[in-house]
């Protein structure tokens, strides 16, 4: 395990500066690819790789369906940068090292992260393949004062009580829905709250009714501490849950969910989380263009 005091600024923009010294192009877009979900990363036109296992102070990916690297290309003119594979808690990293990239991304000029992730449904009008943008999280972790934000605050990154309202930027969220409408995806559309939870284990039965309890229409092992870290950075955020499996609320029922069925859901459903994801990247580049002209 990592301590604390492995974590400083210096790490942070030692890393940026490797990256920085070997990118053509400084991304402006950070999107992290869920479980399965990497293939989004595989449509950047000139695209440079880079195995997190060949990145300073860089942890390494160990859950099948994370290919491990970071990829840096243009998408729809933009310059971004994909994460084929993220890190989990459940994993043995802390949460600040399972947060690292994002504080090198902001480092590096990411305006806008993009989080994409495989969650369980516990709503029960949404469908095995549906998607949910996300509204709001619930960060179970971050109530028992796991929190990548725990320790020394660094007040270069941001602020030491940051706050955690619009974490998932409006207008971002707005556009998405706009566009999947457009893109004629409307029944599989949803925007929800989505729960974290520690992992690697998937949820009991009562666990599941007491997230439900709770507010929670999704539930996951990751999420919450990126997007609790970009907001602290200053990103705007947009967060996507593809909903690869609904998870059990009752004893009667033996229907279990394993690993291998999440990919599998994440790669039939793949192409469309893609268009989405590529056109938001689209329009922001947009939006970014009208709002300078207007200045």
């Amino acid at each position: 395990m990592h301590s604390r005091e492995d974590f400083r600024y210096e790490h942070c923009e030692e890393t940026a500066c490797w990256l920085q010294g070997r990118v053509r192009t400084p991304p402006t877009i950070a999107i992290i690819c869920g479980s399965g979900l990497g293939l989004l990363a595989d449509t950047l036109s000139n695209p440079q790789a880079f195995p997190y296992s060949e990145i300073p102070n860089f942890p390494t990916s160990t859950v099948p369906g994370h290919a491990g690297e970071l990829v840096f290309g243009m998408l729809r003119g933009t310059s971004c940068v994909c994460m084929k594979g993220r890190f989990h808690v459940y994993e043995g990293y802390p949460l600040w090292k399972v947060t690292l990239p994002i504080r090198v991304f902001k480092l590096m000029g990411v305006k806008v992260l993009v989080v994409t992730n495989a969650a369980g449904s516990l709503c029960e009008s949404y469908k095995t393949g549906d998607l949910m943008i996300i509204k709001d999280h619930i960060n179970m972790p971050g109530l028992a004062s796991l929190s990548p934000l725990t320790g020394p605050n660094d007040d270069r990154f941001g602020p030491r009580f940051p706050s955690l309202l619009d974490t998932y930027d409006n207008n971002l969220r707005s556009t998405a829905l706009d566009i999947a409408h457009r893109l004629g995806h409307s029944e599989l559309i949803h925007e929800g709250v989505y729960c974290m939870v520690g992992g690697p284990n998937f949820e009991s039965v009562a666990e599941a009714k007491f997230l439900r309890i709770l507010g929670a229409d999704a539930v996951g092992m990751s999420t919450a501490p990126e997007a609790v870290v970009a907001k602290h950075c200053g990103m705007r955020v947009f967060g996507l849950s593809l909903i690869t499996n609904c998870v059990v609320q009752v004893y009667e029922v033996e229907d279990f969910v394993d690993h291998n069925t999440v990919l599998e859901v994440s790669k039939w459903r793949s192409q469309i989380l893609q268009d989405l994801i590529t056109e938001l990247v689209a329009t922001i580049k947009h939006q970014e263009e009208d709002r300078q002209d207007m200045e």
